[in-house]
C-alpha cells in the first residue's frame, strides 16, 4: 500500500479522517462541520470532500456502516474510520508536524487536528520540526554571509529567515507549554470535540 503515501498532503482527506476519528458521520455532516469551524485549508467544497471520501473508502481507510434518512431529506451514507485509517491519520499528522514547508496550509491543517495525537507523540514531532527550522535558519544565515552581496540583493533570504525564525520561536513556545502542562488535551478526542461550536460530535 505504498502508493497511499501520495495522499499525505491531501488536506481534504486528512480532514475526513480526523472528523471520523471522533465518530461515524455522513459527508453532508462533515461538510457542515468544515464550514462551521472555518477549516479554510479545505478547498473545492463540496466536491473535494465527496471525492476524498471515495478515495479513502477505496483505500480501505474508511468504510460505510449504514444509510440514514432524516425527515424528507435524501438518504445519506454514514462512514467510520477503519483501524488502517486510524493509523493513516496518525502517520499523516506526524509527517506534517515534523517537516517545515514553504506552504503554511499543511501545518495549519495538522495543528487543527493535533488533538488526534497523544501529547507525548505531538511533543516528539514538534521537537523534530524545531530542529529542522533551526537548521534552515542557520543555512540562511550562512548563505547570506557567504554570498557577500549588498542587502538589497538578499532581501528574499532575510524575509524567509524572518518567517522561519518566527515559526521556530512559536514552536518552541508550544513545546514548552506541552512540557509544563499549560497545553493539554484528553486522550479521547470525542470529549474534546464537544466544546466546538456547531458540534463535532455526531447528531443522530
Amino acid at each position: 500500500m505504498a502508493g497511499k503515501r501520495r495522499g499525505v498532503t491531501d488536506l481534504t482527506g486528512l480532514t475526513v479522517l480526523a472528523l471520523l476519528h471522533t465518530g461515524p458521520r455522513h459527508p453532508y455532516e462533515m461538510h457542515r462541520i468544515v464550514l462551521e469551524t472555518h477549516k479554510d485549508f479545505v478547498t473545492g467544497l463540496p466536491r473535494s470532500l465527496y471525492h476524498a471520501v471515495t478515495r479513502l473508502e477505496r483505500d480501505e481507510f474508511i468504510e460505510s456502516v449504514e444509510t440514514v434518512r432524516e425527515g424528507g431529506r435524501p438518504e445519506r451514507t454514514v462512514y467510520r474510520l477503519t483501524a488502517e485509517g486510524r493509523a493513516e491519520l496518525t502517520s499523516r499528522l506526524r509527517y506534517l508536524l515534523q517537516r517545515p514547508d514553504t506552504d503554511p496550509r499543511p501545518f495549519v491543517a495538522a495543528m487543527s487536528f493535533i488533538g488526534c495525537l497523544p501529547i507525548g507523540e505531538t511533543r516528539f514531532c514538534l521537537g523534530h520540526r524545531a530542529a529542522a527550522l533551526e537548521s534552515e535558519v542557520a543555512s540562511l544565515d550562512i548563505s547570506s554571509t557567504s554570498l557577500g552581496l549588498p542587502r538589497v540583493l538578499l532581501l528574499e533570504n532575510e524575509y524567509l529567515r524572518a518567517l522561519r525564525a518566527a515559526e521556530l520561536e512559536w514552536v518552541r513556545t508550544l513545546i514548552a507549554d506541552l512540557d509544563s502542562g499549560a497545553l493539554s488535551w484528553p486522550d479521547d478526542m470525542t470529549e474534546l470535540s464537544k466544546n466546538i461550536p456547531g458540534g463535532m460530535t455526531r447528531s443522530d
